[in-house]
């Protein structure tokens, strides 16, 4: 019996992963968060699944449904929503499950950040203007923030900032990274990425309060950083002509000559 964690993406049926799609199949339990999970999710499970939303269950009632499918020689698919690596609670179940023995797998899903970026179409970090990708939330009232993160800090680096579970705090998000990047710094806000229902909200730190006024107040990711409405930059030189590479060595001369057989 194995507990597969399961990263089930932004939101799009079809944005969770093969590899998650059959580890659900082959699953006579399936465990998901259902205030972020689609439905369509479920018609991976095999007939018959006992399939559980754990939205209103304790983490305590949480293993309690392991332990029962441990016992009885099952499977459990666990399906969180995004990717498992980043405000998930998985750190938390996989320290139970050390503790009791029970064997578990991590399948990876697309995150949040990557689903509201393409639905923006921008590429987060863009040649000489930004090399880093900040992810980061303000406090709230499941989990604090250390005190050494916060967003003047990150804020100072220059970086895009993909900051999660933070829409009803924009106020201070504004505040705090405006000094920074300057109020005519583009944001953009995405509700829901990859949903049906997905919102797209585009402005600059001076007008993205009034811009979002009658906008939901949960489920969205903010972010800010030049590269979103960056269009006269620099290309990488990657893909320029000129430049010396193990799959295109310029001269026979090349360190890379013949290493690309």
């Amino acid at each position: 019996m194995t507990v597969h964690f399961i990263g089930a993406g932004p939101g799009a049926p079809d944005l969770l992963t093969l590899r998650g799609r059959d580890r659900i199949a082959g699953s006579p339990v399936c465990l998901y968060a259902g205030s972020l999970i689609p439905a369509a999710m479920l018609d991976h499970c095999p007939p018959g699944a006992r399939i559980v939303n754990t939205a209103t269950l304790s983490l305590d009632a949480i293993i309690t449904e392991i332990v029962a499918a441990h016992d009885a020689g099952h499977d459990v698919a666990r399906l969180h929503s995004g990717d498992l690596s980043i405000w998930s609670a998985m750190g938390e179940q996989l320290r139970r499950l050390r503790s009791l023995g029970i064997p578990f797998t991590i399948t990876p899903g697309v995150p949040a950040f990557a689903a509201a970026a393409a639905a923006l179409e921008v590429e987060l970090t863009l040649p000489e203007l930004v090399q880093s990708v900040v992810l980061t939330r303000t406090p709230g009232r499941a989990s604090a923030m250390p005190p050494a993160e916060t967003l003047t800090a990150f804020a100072a680096t220059g970086a895009t900032l993909a900051i999660h579970l933070s829409v009803h705090n924009l106020a201070k998000v504004v505040a705090d990274v405006t000094p920074h990047y300057g109020s005519g710094c583009p944001v953009a806000i995405v509700w829901r990425a990859s949903w049906p229902d997905q919102q797209i909200a585009r402005a600059t730190l001076a007008t993205i309060a009034e811009v979002i006024a009658d906008k939901p107040d949960r489920t969205a990711l903010i972010l800010v950083g030049q590269a979103l409405g960056a269009r006269d930059f620099a290309e990488s030189s990657l893909y320029a002509a000129g430049y010396d590479r193990r799959f295109r060595p310029q001269s026979a001369d090349s360190k890379f000559a013949g290493q690309n057989v």
